[in-house]
């Protein structure tokens, strides 16, 4: 059975995980037979945005693997216990989180900073050439972390500017689409990128993302 760690940013699309795609991602593993781990960040998140106004919400705070806990039913772990060993693969969905909790791009944009259990995690799995999938906005960490990655952020933005200002090789791809990076064993999908998509668009381009990680996961590193 294939071991797959996935990392949450939170949970809401403003400043969490997107909610829409983490269960995509959760489902789709399940339905392929993948032993799943979820973990997350134990910290505050930069901050707690009210979904239902669009704004940020003064004064309150929130820690994002407890936010994240909302959506695993209650089956996360700190993201300081994720080792790239114990596992397979990783796999990321996106949301905002990515780039406020995870990384500062939301705030930075190519001068951002990655958080340093992220970048271990990362190039860690990057090291052992094992397979990451990475949803929405969650590319622009590979585009940052692993030099000269083929990934797509979907259709030309300040984001895809922004990674091939990182050194990223950017492919415009439609959200029911993947892009394979497989030298570096990577694999990336739009999915909220398309603000607009309809929910099944996106899920067709997270099931083809993990069947294909899955899929090098399982393949032998080419020699």
């Amino acid at each position: 059975m294939t071991k797959v760690a996935v990392v949450l940013s939170g949970c809401g699309f403003l400043d969490g995980a997107e909610i829409h795609e983490s269960v995509c991602v959760l489902l789709n593993l399940s339905r392929r037979g993948a032993r799943v781990s979820c973990f997350a960040p134990d910290a505050p998140q930069a901050h707690v945005v009210d979904h239902a106004k669009g704004h940020v919400a003064e004064n309150e705070s929130r820690n994002t693997m407890a936010e994240a806990a909302r959506i695993t039913r209650g089956d996360i772990k700190p993201l300081c216990s994720l080792h790239a060993e114990d596992f397979d693969a990783l796999v990321m969905p996106g949301g905002f989180g990515v780039a406020k909790n995870l990384c500062d791009f939301a705030f930075n944009g190519a001068g951002m900073h990655v958080e340093p259990e992220v970048e271990r995690i990362i190039t860690g799995f990057r090291s052992a050439e094992k397979p990451i999938g990475l949803c929405c906005i969650a590319p622009i960490l590979a585009a940052k972390l692993i030099p000269g990655a083929t990934l797509t952020l979907g259709a030309p933005s300040e984001a895809t500017h922004a990674a091939e200002h990182l050194g990223a090789t950017h492919v415009e791809a439609p959200v029911t689409e993947i892009v394979i990076d497989e030298a570096n064993r990577l694999v990336t999908t739009p999915a909220y990128m398309y603000g607009d998509a309809p929910i099944h668009e996106v899920e067709t381009g997270i099931a083809a993302l993990v069947e294909k990680t899955l899929e090098l996961a399982s393949a032998p590193v080419a020699g």
